[in-house]
């Protein structure tokens, strides 16, 4: 940590904390407005809870998918100035909230903007705006995320009111943002995420560690990256996808243990929920794709009013995972569509709805996933103007699916499983621009069998004799297809079901 960037060459930097200085001073009232997600929530918890350490007087906001969307929308407005604030500071949203933050800066609040998304060219009415991709942002590093934004921000609050204050509290919440919200896992954020895995292995937060139990993750190894995106972030984003995101929040900054696991305990049940819909949606996704020929188009676009739209996101991604091209799905409320884009490696998403913005209302994200709205009537035109931007190279194009050689390894014959398993730990965190390595296994298949939710779970021996087991997520119908050999490409992992040097195989492809 000691060789993170100077954040000396942030602009506003200086002017942000300032005048969040001044607030606390002063015990004038600070509202700190989230974003809904989980690099939201995390950066509006680190900023909350370190102003409030530091004497402030915070009253934190969400924003919610379901009353107003993302960002700081006008009704998300109404609530900021219901409380009566001197100073609002956003987390993970702003950068394209000109028209609502104008709103509150007339009312004469200061406005404070702590986000990370890419920039639009009109000037934001903001006293202070903090973006790495601000074009006049010397900060050489631009990939942090919001959360670690907002603990750049508490430690320029830590030396003007209380240099005593330990913001290595905050890296538990700085990984699982960072790692959620798919920030490249080099520069900076690579010594924040290793250290902040180390600090969940710890679970000193209770929130966290309420959170680690539900998720059944094993504290005994260490947490990987992929644990935090699979198992913890997901329980994170689930009450903002149904509802409102605030049981997560709240649970984050739980103060005892018994507080956050019956938190723990809501956000588990509003995660089970969250899959059967989403589930539900995929089934209805794939069969309208399938029916009307658009499993061939350079490009996918699908919407329904029976779909919520805060699990689009979810579904978005895995029919790319399908069919390799750019996904948006959208879901209606009436006569308006909030939508979820998606793409595979390497699209240019942002791009490509630039191109197709004509029929939209509002557009924004990242080249790697983005959000929409629109009106219903605009639905098959967007369709007709995004695929045209697809088509012609603005996102990736339509190809077979296959493991980048450059992340597959063949596991030599000779290897201990539970020594390759040790060595590839040392690699993480793994994850955006720093991909865990896949290993390419050559075995024979000692059992197969179809396991509850359509998975599919092996057991291999290796030519050495060892016998590893395997998994591979809804992937069960292969189970009666597979020959005596097999060939299967995928993540050694501990399997701290069996303990020990147990080692398991997670399966992202399988035949033979």
């Amino acid at each position: 940590l000691a060789d993170l960037t100077r954040p000396d060459q942030m602009a506003d930097r200086g002017a942000l904390a300032e005048r969040l200085v001044r607030a606390v001073r002063q015990r004038e009232r600070i509202v700190v407005f989230g974003d809904y997600d989980c690099d939201g929530i995390t950066s509006a918890a680190i900023l909350t809870d370190t102003l409030r350490t530091l004497g402030g007087e915070v009253v934190p906001h969400l924003a919610s998918r379901f009353e107003g969307g993302y960002g700081v929308s006008l009704p998300a407005v109404q609530r900021i100035l219901a409380s009566k604030p001197s100073v609002l500071v956003t987390c993970d949203c702003g950068s394209s909230d000109h028209a609502s933050l104008r709103v509150v800066a007339d009312a004469g609040v200061d406005v404070l903007v702590i986000d990370h998304h890419l920039v639009p060219d009109a000037p934001l009415p903001a006293k202070a705006f903090i973006n790495p991709h601000r074009p006049e942002c010397g900060f050489a590093y631009k990939g942090l995320a919001s959360c670690g934004l907002a603990l750049s921000i508490g430690a320029a609050l830590r030396a003007e009111l209380d240099p005593k204050l330990d913001l290595r509290r905050y890296l538990d919440l700085v990984a699982i943002g960072t790692i959620a919200d798919v920030a490249p896992l080099n520069g900076d954020n690579r010594p924040l995420v290793r250290a902040g895995l180390e600090a969940l292995r710890r679970a000193e937060r209770p929130g966290v560690r309420a959170l680690l139990e539900y998720a059944k993750i094993d504290l005994s190894a260490p947490i990987s990256g992929e644990d935090v995106a699979f198992r913890l972030a997901p329980r994170i984003n689930a009450p903002g996808r149904l509802g409102a995101p605030d049981p997560a929040f709240d649970l984050l900054l739980a103060k005892n243990l018994d507080t956050a696991r019956s938190l723990a305990a809501r956000v588990e049940q509003i995660t089970d929920q969250r899959k059967e819909l989403q589930r539900e949606m995929e089934r209805a996704s794939v069969e309208l794709i399938e029916e009307a020929g658009w499993d061939k188009d350079p490009a996918i676009v699908v919407g329904e009013t029976s779909w919520n739209h805060g699990i689009v996101g979810i579904v978005a991604g895995r029919l790319t995972d399908r069919y390799n091209v750019p996904v948006v799905v959208v879901g209606f409320e009436g006569e308006i569509g909030r939508g979820s884009v998606r793409g595979p490696d390497g699209a240019r998403l942002y791009d490509a709805l630039s191109r197709a913005s004509g029929a939209l209302e509002r557009f924004g994200g990242h080249q790697a996933a983005a959000g929409v709205t629109l009106q219903r009537e605009m639905l098959d035109r967007f369709r007709e103007d995004f695929l045209a931007a697809c088509a012609d190279g603005v996102a990736s194009p339509r190809g077979e699916i296959k493991p980048d050689p450059a992340q597959v390894v063949r596991l030599d014959p000779a290897d201990d499983p539970a020594q390759v398993v040790r060595d590839l730990e040392r690699l993480e965190p793994c994850g955006e621009a720093n991909p865990a390595p896949k290993l390419r296994v050559e075995a024979k298949l000692v059992s197969a069998r179809e396991v509850s939710g359509g998975h599919l779970k092996l057991e291999l021996q290796l030519p050495n004799g060892r016998r590893i087991g395997a998994f591979g997520v809804e992937q069960g119908a292969q189970a009666g297809q597979l020959g005596e050999r097999v060939v299967a490409v995928g993540r050694l992992k501990r399997d701290t079901y069996r303990g020990g040097d147990a080692v398991e195989l997670r399966v992202d492809q399988v035949w033979g």
